[in-house]
């Protein structure tokens, strides 16, 4: 069997882990992936927050929406829908509803931005990492971003295909010439009428729910997180397009206190106005990017150039501390769930040399670490002193004020 029913390792911080998810609508700004023109953006926002440890109860679906999400998945990636159709049986460690924990009387809130075609649990191997460790994560699932997202009435907003995610997404950072996005595909009706900027229209899904989450902390209509939200303490991490979101949004708002992109290119408007927040990219080398595009396809090298030099540009120009981690044997999937779906990913090409549960331990150590350090106050540790362990693997740049 190539994809037997995975399960999540066992988190290794004290908490126990819960769940919520919100259904919420922006009725100030339009739907740009709607032909409607009255539409309003309405997103699905899912948060894993500490819980108490002694409740017990069934543990939360992987995929709730699996059908949908997954033969969208398999229509994007040009894969028979079978081939997904294990992760309807996968569970989480995270238990729906569950009180609380009560250790302290607030938690530091990190939001998570999903990949193009992806969806909002692609990284639940590291939202319970730092959920288990005293942090509260908030996934957006992004509507045009995400493969499908399935709201509460049953209607649903299936993403873009690859090529089109390429041909809106590349001009925001990819210089036009060879390896450029394809020309002649039609943006969304509504995303033309935004002035056709899809890093800043999903920028603005992040603004609007630190407003809700403000609201929520208030009063919860669940009764659970009401005053849980350390709202003083917010970063923000995210993969690829997630990555290039984060970057855009931690440049437009300094709400968000720490910046964590992974294998993500920076935006020309990040390149050029740079990060006042400290800042973290975790990402691989070229010839690791060139190894996936020898075994899966993809990455041609002025995707690897733009890649590379915009984050470094933005790295190197930081007034603040920085961080640029490197984990040579890494393809893109490493960063997600995906690299665990199956055993047979390495062979298959979906995954690089590097063992998944390794990579997965790298990327939840400096992302723990990091975020320890700059909304916990916890010491700052630099190369050669552990930061965040015992990672030979990796390389490791940081810069200090």
């Amino acid at each position: 069997m190539i994809a037997p029913v995975f399960h999540f390792p066992p988190p290794t911080g004290s908490y126990a882990i819960g769940t919520l998810t919100y259904h919420w609508i922006d009725t100030a700004r339009s739907e740009a992936f709607a032909v409607d023109s009255s539409a309003r953006r309405e997103l699905m926002v899912q948060i894993w927050y500490p819980a108490q440890a002694k409740v017990s109860g069934p543990r939360a679906a992987y995929l709730p929406d699996a059908a949908a999400v997954t033969a969208a998945f398999a229509r994007i990636q040009h894969k028979p829908a079978f081939v997904f159709g294990h992760l309807q049986y996968v569970t989480t460690h995270a238990m729906p509803a569950a009180p609380a924990a009560s250790e302290l009387p607030s938690f530091p809130v990190l939001l998570f931005l999903e990949g193009a075609t992806g969806f909002r649990q692609m990284n639940t191997y590291q939202v319970e990492h730092l959920v288990s460790h005293g942090y509260i994560v908030v996934a957006i699932d992004q509507p045009g971003a995400a493969a499908a997202v399935v709201f509460p009435d049953g209607h649903q907003v299936t993403g873009l295909d690859l090529p089109g995610f390429q041909a809106t997404v590349g001009p925001s950072y990819l210089p036009r010439g060879p390896g450029s996005p394809p020309t002649g595909i039609p943006i969304p009706p509504g995303l033309a009428l935004q002035g056709g900027s899809i890093i800043t229209y999903l920028a603005q899904d992040v603004v609007f729910t630190l407003d809700q989450l403000a609201a929520l902390n208030r009063a919860d209509p669940n009764r659970i997180l009401t005053g849980k939200l350390d709202l003083q303490s917010v970063g923000a991490f995210g993969i690829s397009l997630g990555g290039i979101v984060v970057g855009e949004s931690c440049r437009r708002e300094l709400r968000l206190r720490a910046c964590l992109m992974m294998d993500a290119p920076m935006s020309t408007d990040v390149v050029h106005a740079g990060l006042r927040q400290p800042s973290m990219w975790i990402t691989r080398d070229a010839d690791s990017m060139r190894l996936e595009r020898r075994r899966a396809g993809g990455w041609p090298e002025a995707e690897i150039e733009a890649h590379l030099k915009s984050m470094r540009a933005v790295y190197e120009g930081l007034s603040g501390a920085g961080y640029f981690v490197s984990v040579p044997g890494m393809f893109h999937s490493n960063f997600t769930d995906i690299a665990s779906w199956t055993p047979m990913a390495s062979r298959i090409g979906v995954a690089g040399p590097i063992d998944p549960g390794r990579a997965h331990d790298i990327v939840n150590g400096y992302s723990q670490a990091f975020f320890d350090c700059h909304l916990l106050g916890r010491p700052y540790k630099p190369i050669g002193q552990g930061f965040p362990g015992p990672y030979p693997e990796a390389r490791l740049e940081s810069r200090r004020p």
